[in-house]
């Protein structure tokens, strides 16, 4: 049986990140199925940089959710499950798990913010994504998702971490090929 739609999510943590990534994932399996996972990428903190890098990551979840369930079921579940905490004082504090919507199919909706707007201008967002989708076409732009990496790669690059490794059973050899570089 095909699931029928496709989200693209962006995984950051900066507290105990090798874990809470890794729990993430597992925990979004839950709702679908994760059918590619991104190499882990470490960058620096926006806005408050009083606090340690991120890692942040891409998956692909497969499912029957709509992009509202995704993102008020699975993604607040996540979230909540591992005891995410948003500071109104602080918006770009540090977290356990942050788990956007970047892609839905090749929907655009606005009430949600997809496609999400920091595609295009945030490479820790953009390169994770590239890395498994670089062929997806930005729903309002028509560009692919890596072209738009690249370049923001060559602006600003992260580091790919290679030494950090997805627990048994999933993999960051998710089959997209990319001509994406590290650090």
């Amino acid at each position: 049986m095909s699931l029928k739609h496709r989200a693209f999510l962006g995984l950051g943590s900066n507290i105990n990140p090798e874990q809470n990534l890794a729990l993430a994932v597992e925990q979004l399996a839950a709702f679908g199925t994760v059918s590619r996972v991104s190499s882990v990428w470490e960058s620096p903190p926006m806005g408050f940089l009083d606090q340690p890098s991120f890692l942040n990551a891409a998956v692909l979840l497969e499912t029957d959710l709509s992009a509202e369930d995704v993102k008020a079921i699975a993604i607040a579940g996540v979230e909540q499950s591992l005891k995410r905490r948003r500071d109104p004082q602080n918006p770009n504090g540090p977290r356990t798990i942050d788990i956007d919507i970047l892609l839905f199919n090749r929907d655009v909706i606005e009430q949600l913010s997809i496609p999400d707007p920091y595609i295009l201008t945030r490479n820790f967002v953009a390169v994770p994504l590239a890395e498994i989708a670089p062929q997806e076409l930005h729903p309002v732009t028509g560009e692919s998702i890596e072209i738009i990496a690249s370049v923001l790669q060559r602006t600003t690059p992260l580091k790919r971490r290679g030494d950090i490794r997805w627990p048994a059973g999933r993999t960051d050899s998710h089959g997209a090929k990319s001509n994406l570089q590290a650090e």
